[in-house]
């Protein structure tokens, strides 16, 4: 039992329980911050370069080690282990993309988001009887939720996985995994005369044809889908824009709202509310939005670009925050935000909407919120635990990766001449943030700085399912078209023994489980799985010999829990370098097994979780030489003298082992 637990169980020798460097429980403080995609070779190398002189005078004065990541390495299913203390078997989440076995449906593992189950037609319009319900998929208990039973205050920002936000006593704000008004991840909108242009859906958007007549356009902003209508339709709303016609400059107005940009230029948040039932008005039928323009350009091509519509923080039309107020709050006083839980628009960049520049200036316009958030509320910080999450490193380098990256298919040297440093840039903001911490951490705070997963380049694309169909596992009906855009389409089940889903998923077809299946459970099931796995780890890059899969986890040995059999059979750990190739994904099958990634999304950590660890930093001795995120928890839990409770994995990094 760790000291803190005894102290908590035997009142009596209360005061020799104190922390080493001073204070009783009832007066401990907890600061975290959060930091996704934080890596430990860049971290160590920046601060050998003296670029983050404040993580270099932690890891003097405290410690630093590197932190085991999740099974598989993604985001939901790693802060979902720290959240939890469990692993993918106890809380159920083990990639960013969940399947229905019985119906093959795809959906977001953390959250879903329903309308009313019941409603009746009146002409054209749907009349709900009731609401409709945002549910959270992730299991366990988090850590703040013990916290709250035992009347220790917290605040926790845009922690992942957590949307909706639980009910929770203290300020929660939820992060990734919030929709944006769509209810995707995020879907920007591009406007254009440009008659070239490939209108309608892309990946992450939608491209808009416009007409510029007598130097205005009229068109509209596209918002949630009108559940209220028949077919649910999408909700629109009209916006105009007047170009000049000698000057690169126009005017935007939507609805009450007029606002001049020039070429390059960024408006602020601009509110827009979405009618979806005139009838009733106000009443039950409109949601409130906040988007950006960017006015990329207006002669000799008219180019707009518009964000994601965001739940508007004032006016949420899903619960974001705990309590409800708080988003309102918050927003009164550094203004409105990105809710969206990606707010980075990576996916205007890789199909070439924003280029980097523009693309930077979005993702310098998040981090700059996200620190103004932090300057507001950490000074109101006295007591219990205080946690903060940051995005900008992950999602920074992400994209910025190839930048840094000679041997990147999509390197550029003119490019990175300009931009090769800009996620060294985000790195060296977020020492600014540790070092408006570091003064401020006394003998009775304990702080902790840390990560989810570190980085590798993402070079070359490996297809799981097209190397499972030529390897005869998965079977296709005659006439099969080599890439259809539906997951799964024209897979024969009755002759599929496994296919591939998500970014390390490999499930087998088994009988009684899935749809159509055919594996036997049992014997059958675990020597078909130790066959796929045999051949995988033997798998080599014709270019260069490098063996593209390194490791391959078997559920039945990674995870424990109630939910250890509901996901994948195996993990499919990937060299660095290689990642699940992006059709692959979601089922499809390119025509080759091994590509060139020649997307800007250069960087990535679904790979052998072994080659992307996390940090850990601390004030404090870590005792722990090889921690791991399901000791966060209990870290959490045993700082306030809390027991963990029985489903937690680890226990405090403090503790001798």
């Amino acid at each position: 039992m760790c000291l803190l637990a005894l102290c908590a169980a035997a009142l009596s020798p209360l005061l020799s329980c104190q922390h080493a460097r001073g204070g009783a429980i009832g007066s401990r403080k907890l600061v975290i911050l959060g930091i996704d995609g934080l890596d430990p070779d860049l971290l160590t190398k920046f601060m050998a370069e003296g670029k983050m002189p404040n993580f270099a005078r932690l890891a003097t004065q405290g410690s630093f080690r590197r932190l085991t990541t999740s099974i598989p390495p993604q985001s939901p299913v790693a802060w979902s282990n720290l959240i939890t203390g469990m692993n993918a078997g106890g809380h159920g989440i083990f990639d960013f993309i969940h399947r229905d076995p019985k119906t093959f449906q795809l959906y977001f593992s953390t959250s879903r988001v329903e309308g009313p189950k019941h409603s009746f037609h009146l002409g054209s319009w749907v009349i709900p009887l009731g609401s409709g319900t945002a549910e959270q998929l992730r299991h366990g208990k988090a850590f703040w939720e013990i916290l709250d039973e035992q009347s220790v205050p917290n605040y926790v920002y845009r922690i992942p996985a957590n949307f909706p936000p639980i009910a929770a006593k203290g300020k929660t704000l939820s992060g990734m995994g919030t929709p944006d008004l769509r209810g995707t991840y995020g879907t920007f909108t591009f406007y254009t005369d440009d008659p070239t242009a490939a209108v309608g859906a892309v990946e992450g958007g939608e491209v808009v044809q416009i007409d510029v007549k007598n130097n205005r356009v009229a068109t509209n902003l596209i918002g949630p889908d009108n559940v209220f209508r028949k077919n649910s339709p999408p909700s629109t709303e009209p916006f105009t824009v007047d170009v000049d016609p000698l000057e690169p400059v126009a005017r935007i107005g939507v609805q009450d709202q007029q606002f001049v940009l020039k070429e390059g230029e960024w408006s602020g948040w601009v509110s827009v509310e979405f009618q979806l039932m005139p009838v009733f008005g106000n009443l039950i039928g409109n949601v409130k939005g906040i988007c950006r323009f960017y006015l990329k350009q207006t002669h000799p091509r008219f180019q707009l670009y518009v964000s994601p519509i965001n739940i508007d923080p004032e006016n949420p039309a899903l619960p974001i925050s705990t309590p409800s107020s708080y988003s309102r709050a918050l927003a009164k006083q550094i203004g409105e935000f990105h809710t969206q839980g990606i707010a980075e628009d990576t996916k205007a960049l890789t199909d070439g909407v924003l280029d980097d520049k523009e693309y930077l200036e979005q993702a310098r316009t998040v981090l700059a919120e996200h620190r103004r958030a932090f300057d507001a509320e950490f000074p109101k910080f006295h007591q219990g635990l205080f946690f903060f999450y940051f995005s900008s490193l992950d999602l920074n380098a992400h994209m910025m990766w190839r930048l840094t990256d000679p041997q990147s298919p999509t390197y550029d040297a003119e490019l990175a001449a300009q931009y090769g440093t800009a996620l060294e840039g985000f790195y060296e903001q977020i020492d600014q943030v540790l070092g408006e911490v570091m003064p401020k951490v006394d003998d009775n705070t304990t702080l902790v700085v840390l990560s989810d997963h570190g980085f590798a380049p993402y070079r070359h694309s490996f297809n799981l399912n097209t190397w499972l169909l030529n390897n005869g596992y998965i079977a296709r009906k005659e006439g099969a078209s080599g890439d259809a855009s539906e997951p799964f389409a024209d897979v024969d089940w009755s002759r599929t023994r496994a296919y591939g889903l998500g970014l390390n998923g490999l499930y087998l077809n088994v009988r009684g489980r899935e749809r159509e299946g055919i594996v036997e459970p049992g014997a059958q099931a675990d020597a078909l799985l130790r066959e796929i796995r045999q051949k995988l780890l033997e798998v080599r890059d014709p270019k260069d010999g490098s063996q593209v899969i390194t490791r391959i986890d078997l559920a039945s040995e990674a995870y424990q829990g109630p939910y250890a059999r509901t996901g994948p059979d195996a993990l499919v750990g990937y060299n660095r370098g290689y990642r699940a190739g992006w059709k692959t994904i979601l089922g499809a099958f390119p025509a080759e097994v091994l590509e060139d990634n020649t997307n800007a999304w250069s960087g990535d950590h679904c790979i052998d979780f072994t080659k992307v660890p996390g940090v850990l930093l601390s004030n404090r001795k870590i005792e722990a030489q090889a921690p791991a995120l399901t000791d966060i928890a209990p870290t959490i839990l045993s700082e306030f003298g809390i027991a963990k409770t029985k489903d937690m994995m680890g226990q405090s990094v403090f503790q001798p082992r």
